[in-house]
């Protein structure tokens, strides 16, 4: 089990004093068997009234109402989490890989809905025969084709930081062979449809206990990988930028359809067009070397604070 301090920083700046329109913000994760959520604190510099509530997926959602002006808005979440190791992906409940093609249970299907997109659908061409070509190397059990099209990604595909919002189609991304974690999460996704799996998307964080000296790509900024949902497994985590399969290094805030679907800030200001500066975005993620010292669990506020100095660049998932 690790013990991990999550702080995510996020800093608005304008050329002057603006209002604010409500933020969506998807912050805090759900406790699960694979982490436990110790202690959780949202703060603004901005005075704000909070609301809680659930989206269609079950994610936490905090809407903040801002009162007042500023021309810097600055949003800290801070999350203390335990995080545990996950059971090896052969340890179904039959003590072995899940047969490939899948037969999902008509439950399974219809739960899975919209996360089944795409299924047997062929891509264009090129992407297609890479699709099949990838599908005979690794050919057996699910489990195994899922693990070889999450390594074939990490080994063939050059990781990349981009500030745009958008994510990249599938189609794109192979003809780039290059992308940031949310695109080869959205490809990983596309590409795991298309064979039959039920595929979402997950925004988090990424734990380097190396400090950046591991190789391992996002660390730093928000997160992006995809989940899998497999018969006898559950839904089972592959992270295509790293080539993890269900890792501890990874720390899940939301799970969604579509990427889109997960920005962790959304919102809006009222003031004089092109008032907007810019956005400034950090995280870090931490070991706690001692659990007897961690605090208990308060509740999540929104206290006025003084705003945060933001880290000197921008970055995205």
């Amino acid at each position: 089990m690790k013990r991990l301090d999550v702080t995510h920083r996020t800093t608005y700046r304008y050329s002057e004093p603006v209002a604010f329109g409500p933020h969506r913000m998807m912050l805090r994760p759900r406790d699960s068997h694979e982490m436990s959520l110790v202690n959780a604190t949202l703060t603004t510099s901005l005075p704000a009234e909070l609301t809680w509530t659930y989206d269609v997926f079950g994610n936490v959602i905090c809407t903040a109402q801002f009162d007042g002006t500023t021309d810097e808005l600055s949003i800290e979440s801070h999350l203390q989490v335990e995080r545990y190791a996950p059971t090896e992906l052969s340890l179904f409940v039959t003590g072995a890989d899940v047969a490939y093609p899948l037969a999902y249970s008509p439950d399974e299907l219809t739960d899975l809905g919209a996360c089944l997109t795409g299924s047997g659908e062929p891509f264009e061409p090129e992407l297609e025969a890479w699709v099949q070509a990838v599908t005979a190397r690794h050919a057996g059990g699910a489990a195994a084709l899922l693990a070889g099209l999450c390594q074939e990604i990490h080994a063939g595909f050059t990781y990349e930081t981009r500030f745009e919002e958008s994510t990249r189609s599938p189609a794109e991304t192979f003809g780039l062979r290059s992308g940031a974690c949310r695109d080869f999460a959205a490809f990983f996704i596309g590409v795991a449809r298309r064979l039959g799996f039920g595929a979402r998307f997950v925004s988090g964080y990424l734990f380097d206990p190396s400090g950046g000296d591991s190789g391992l790509q996002g660390a730093g900024a928000t997160h992006a990988w995809a989940e899998v949902f497999l018969p006898g497994a559950g839904w089972v985590e592959f992270d295509p930028t790293n080539g993890l399969i269900a890792s501890d290094h990874l720390i899940r805030v939301a799970v969604t359809r579509e990427p889109h679907q997960a920005r962790p800030i959304a919102g809006s200001f009222v003031g004089t067009p092109g008032a907007f500066i810019g956005l400034w975005v950090g995280v870090t993620v931490e070991s706690v070397e001692s659990a007897a010292e961690a605090a208990s669990v308060p509740e999540l506020v929104a206290a006025p604070a003084q705003a945060a100095t933001p880290p000197t660049e921008a970055v995205a998932a």
